[in-house]
């Protein structure tokens, strides 16, 4: 598709990509950035959802390599995910076509709370890990829960990065592994959204390709300093933009 380049805006586009990616390289959220500065710039729904996701999937990449090559990705455990994740968001992404994405919002609304809650109030959760060889019961319901994760970033996608750092916490990683482990499986989530959406011509390069650009830097100076100030940090900025999220969709929801 084709929209007249506008310089103003594309210099808006770039502050908030940078914004979006520096928040987003550590616990997701971004959207909550990107997405109003499309619609501001005047693309329609479709269309900013889907050149957010093309300016979010070189974000992510960006911060997966960074977590990467701290050693904060389990590269081992992870792998086996990047399938279920990468079908599940593609097959959300063609569901959304089908079926009216409202249906999700309230069960989103709930998980949102549910996570914000139990994290604010269980003081030490994330500071160091516990984690240990998953039974055959317990990795299959994590597989399933990473799967519904990659199904609702295709659909729906607010809150995605909240809910896999919450499911790498649930099985005793500390934050900032978790949130290594979460930009790895929302890179493959984001980039078969991206595939299907390009293959529908809903992605405006024009703008995608700057605001891109933009989140690679937001994505290296924001994951080298979640890196640099440690679980703590994840921890606050996690339970801050899960706040947020939820904060936004109950307006989106209720007020709108």
């Amino acid at each position: 598709m084709h929209i007249e380049m506008d310089f103003s805006l594309l210099i808006i586009l770039i502050l908030f990509g940078f914004l979006a990616a520096f928040i987003d390289s550590v616990v997701g959220g971004g959207g909550l950035i990107g997405l109003p500065a499309l619609l501001f710039a005047g693309l329609s729904p479709a269309a900013a959802v889907a050149t957010n996701k093309l300016a979010g999937t070189m974000g992510a990449l960006t911060s997966t390599i960074s977590f990467y090559r701290s050693g904060k990705i389990e590269m081992k455990s992870v792998l086996k995910f990047f399938p279920l994740v990468f079908i599940g968001s593609a097959f959300g992404a063609w569901v959304v076509h089908l079926l009216d994405p409202n249906l999700l919002k309230p069960l989103m609304l709930f998980m949102l709370a549910a996570v914000a809650v139990y994290t604010i109030f269980k003081k030490n959760w994330g500071s160091v890990s516990t984690y240990k060889k998953l039974s055959v019961s317990k990795l299959l319901l994590f597989a399933l829960i990473i799967f519904a994760c990659g199904f609702y970033d295709g659909f729906l996608g607010p809150g995605t990065g909240s809910f896999l750092i919450f499911a790498f916490l649930m099985v005793g990683y500390d934050f900032l592994s978790a949130a290594g482990n979460a930009r790895f499986l929302n890179f493959g989530s984001n980039i078969a959204a991206l595939l299907m959406f390009m293959g529908l011509h809903q992605v405006n390069y024009a703008y995608g390709i700057p605001m891109g650009l933009a989140q690679i830097a937001g994505a290296i100076l924001g994951s080298r300093f979640a890196l640099k100030q440690g679980a703590s940090y994840v921890r606050g900025l996690f339970i801050v933009v899960t706040c947020c999220l939820l904060a936004n969709n109950l307006y989106d929801y209720f007020l709108k």
